[in-house]
């Protein structure tokens, strides 16, 4: 599959320090995925997808954007971050306007759409993401989990092709987390492609196609949830968790497990389990 963005090398540091936030960065970016990055705060998550949409320009290596370096002259980088959408962990550092409708409208806007587009472009986006009962409600007057559907909104409404997500489902109760994932898995549906920083590796190894694991500024790991998460060693050297349910499926017998794949969601964890433990009762 052809990648939709790849670094190469990519050295950064931030003003004033001496540590590299990004210290040779390379990975590839597949298109049509769902992608999720994982690592510590401080691994370079953060940087990276600053470096994607332009914030950030490397003091070495590369930054490719569907085959082509990334240009970053001032109309160049304005069409950059109309196809790649970046959604902070924090709602508040984007909404900037008064109502749902107002905030979500403002991109195209400034993108100069003309205005039946944008009332169609808009009210569409607020349906699909369940926001147009809301969508003149003052956005003081919304939960967090509505306010992160605004801000993805207004970004979906620009039509990118990369979806940038920081820790979407951060301070998110269970059927928030949950109504968001049903959006994601939509999104995915037109061909987007999605990368979402998570701290949630039971998140990371359910719902994502590669996993990419950051650690000082470089990337370790990169691959199938499967064949990352096999790297044990790697993962607890770096502090992270193996994911609960295939600590689960570890500790099983090793006749229950052998020849399977380790499950990735509870349903298919609970239908192996009962399939081999029948199995298991009929040769006895």
């Amino acid at each position: 599959m052809n990648p939709i963005m790849e670094l190469a090398d990519v050295v950064y540091s931030y003003p004033g320090t001496g540590k590299k936030a990004l210290a040779g960065l390379s990975l590839t970016i597949p298109s049509g995925r769902n992608i999720a990055l994982c690592g510590h705060n401080g691994s370079g998550k953060s940087t990276f997808f600053l470096h994607a949409v332009g914030i950030h320009r490397p003091q070495s290596g590369t930054v490719h954007w569907k085959g082509a370096p990334v240009s970053y002259k001032r109309q160049d980088l304005q069409e950059l971050r109309r196809q790649i959408g970046l959604v902070f962990q924090d709602p508040e550092q984007q909404l900037i306007l008064g109502t749902p409708y107002e905030d979500v409208s403002y991109g195209l806007r400034n993108a100069g759409v003309s205005e039946p587009e944008i009332r169609a472009r808009t009210e569409a986006v607020l349906e699909r993401m369940g926001l147009e009962q809301l969508a003149h409600t003052p956005i003081h007057h919304l939960s967090l989990g509505q306010k992160k559907r605004v801000t993805l909104a207004g970004v979906l409404v620009l039509e990118p092709s990369l979806l940038l997500l920081d820790e979407p489902t951060a301070y998110l109760d269970r059927a928030s987390e949950r109504l968001l994932l049903d959006e994601l898995a939509d999104i995915r549906q037109s061909g987007v492609t999605v990368v979402m920083a998570t701290h949630d590796m039971d998140l990371a190894y359910t719902w994502a196609d590669e996993v990419l694991v950051m650690d000082q500024g470089a990337c370790l790991l990169q691959g199938t949830p499967g064949r990352v998460f096999a790297e044990t060693d790697t993962i607890e050297r770096i502090g992270l968790e193996l994911p609960m349910l295939l600590r689960l499926w570890r500790s099983l017998p090793r006749a229950l497990r052998e020849g399977i794949d380790p499950p990735r969601s509870a349903d298919a964890f609970g239908e192996l389990l009962a399939a081999r433990l029948q199995a298991a009762a009929a040769k006895s």
